[in-house]
């Protein structure tokens, strides 16, 4: 398999300008402070929604049963909900998966 030192430097240039633009062009684009409530609102809340989109669709396939995965996914939510620490959410979902899963091999 020959190396092509073109091609590579390439795939290289192009990924490194595609990482760049979409955190250049808001600091060039937005040289003025924004002063309008509604897009500074929505603005705050992206890096959530983002974060969200990302995360959400792999609760549901990340364990042997969606079932585990809904119930993992709800201690999570009401842990959060109660104001709970990231470590106690992350643990706590954890474990209602793990008690989840053995409920459901002792069951079937």
């Amino acid at each position: 398999m020959e190396l092509n030192i073109g091609r590579i430097l390439f795939a290289t240039f192009l990924m490194a300008l595609v990482t760049y633009l979409p955190r250049m062009l808001p600091i060039v684009a937005f040289q003025r402070k924004i002063k309008n409530r509604f897009v500074k609102s929505f603005l705050a809340y992206v890096p959530y929604a983002v974060l969200a989109a990302m995360t959400f669709p792999e609760i549901l396939y990340v364990t042997s049963s969606v079932i585990s995965a809904v119930v993992g996914l709800g201690a999570a939510l009401l842990l959060s909900y109660w104001k709970r620490g990231l470590l106690t959410v992350a643990l706590g979902a954890t474990a209602a998966v793990l008690v989840t899963e053995w409920c459901l091999r002792l069951v079937g």
